[in-house]
């Protein structure tokens, strides 16, 4: 199945495909806590008139994956990318945690079916209409 995997299946990780360009054509610039892997254009200029950035993910291929750090440089925020700084998170700030909608770590709210729990009734429920 790896093999299958990886040639046709995009949204787990790099195909083949991927990996040929992101060999040709692009540089590695750096490398997050997650294993994401983060590439500028060798050469020439990408479809904005500036060298092309792109990600290729460890894991699944989810967006919130990326850290905001890296964000900022993919989506041409900031030009120099989060390896050639010094930055350091302020206190306040929360560790970077993809998206969790629709995995078992996802936030359930009291009352929910997943939860397994009974919505507390208030005055204002819902009353079915009856044929009379």
């Amino acid at each position: 199945m790896g093999l299958f995997k990886e040639m046709f299946i995009w949204w787990d990780g790099n195909t083949w495909g991927t990996r040929l360009f992101t060999w040709r054509k692009g540089r590695l610039v750096g490398e997050d806590e997650f294993g994401n892997r983060y590439y500028i254009q060798k050469s020439g200029v990408g479809p904005l008139g500036v060298p092309a950035r792109w990600v290729t993910y460890a894991n699944t291929s989810e967006a919130s994956q990326v850290t905001p750090d890296w964000h900022g440089w993919l989506h041409y925020t900031v030009d120099t990318p989060p390896t050639e700084e010094k930055y350091r998170p302020r206190a306040w700030q929360k560790p970077h945690q993809m998206n969790l909608t629709g995995t078992p770590s996802a936030w359930r709210p009291k009352g929910s079916i997943l939860r397994g729990g009974e919505r507390a009734k208030s005055s204002g429920d819902y009353k079915p209409w009856r044929p009379q």
